[in-house]
């Protein structure tokens, strides 16, 4: 999913808040248009972007989202209908893998802080609160999906730069408009998926081979040439695949991906 094209840059708007929205790491966007990573963007400037990431091959039906790739599927009958890109839980505070299914839904949701949070919140002498009722400064957005993992929801959120990126205390967080969109799409009962694969391999129809490495965050995979040839064995593709060109993707780790076939 996803695709090469250019990008006109609006008011305000910086590499961070881009890098939100499409779903293209600040560093690789910065890096292929010849720019600073803290560049001042102009208004009506032109920037070439490329989110392409590999669908990952998990559940047919429901919400899959992949931690490294920082994307959340949304999946019917089979068939990929959106995906968005999400911020997770940073690297002292894990967002869990296993599956889930959506057990509540709830529009301008109220905050209950639970207790771990609110001694981070005094640890950093912070005003400590227990709840935090719906509008501009509560960080659920305005709306929530409850998942049957104790403590753990999807939502919104009142920062969108944060997005893409790993800041959460676990949870997974959407822009605003993208949790509007799931929210409507997402039925209670809905399963869904938390994965980690930091490496995917695809062929598509036309031939190509890509692989797609993402920044082992969490540190589970000690070693991503070996996971990669593992799926090229099982794929039938190792004889279709520059080595030296796939291990330069796995080196660089962009989180976007690129085509390896050996021409």
């Amino acid at each position: 999913m996803g695709s090469e094209f250019d990008y006109t840059v609006g008011r305000g708007e910086d590499l961070v808040s881009i890098s939100a929205r499409c779903g293209e790491p600040e560093t690789v966007i910065a890096s292929s248009n010849a720019i600073k990573r803290d560049a001042r963007l102009k208004r009506g400037q032109i920037l070439h972007i490329d989110n392409r990431h590999i669908v990952p091959d998990a559940l047919h039906d429901g919400i899959v989202i992949n931690i490294p790739q920082r994307m959340l599927f949304y999946f019917e009958h089979g068939s990929l209908v959106s995906y968005y890109p999400v911020s997770l839980g940073r690297r002292t505070w894990h967002t869990p893998v296993g599956k889930f299914t959506v057990v509540g839904k709830r529009e301008h949701p109220t905050w209950v802080v639970p207790p771990s949070i609110q001694e981070e919140m005094e640890e950093n002498g912070e005003e400590v609160e227990a709840e935090v009722p719906p509008g501009p400064d509560n960080p659920l957005g305005d709306y929530a999906l409850d998942l049957s993992i104790e403590g753990y929801r999807i939502h919104g959120t009142n920062a969108p730069v944060s997005i893409y990126a790993f800041r959460t205390h676990g949870c997974i967080r959407l822009h605003p408009a993208d949790i509007e969109d799931l929210y409507k799409r997402i039925a209670i009962g809905a399963p869904g998926e938390i994965i980690y694969r930091p490496v995917m391999l695809a062929a598509a129809d036309d031939g190509r081979v890509f692989v797609e490495a993402n920044r082992d965050i969490y540190n589970r995979l000690p070693d991503a040439l070996q996971e990669l040839r593992s799926a090229a064995e099982i794929q039938n593709l190792s004889n279709r695949i520059d080595w030296q060109a796939a291990e330069e993707v796995l080196h660089r780790a962009q989180g976007i991906a690129r085509e390896v076939e050996r021409h």
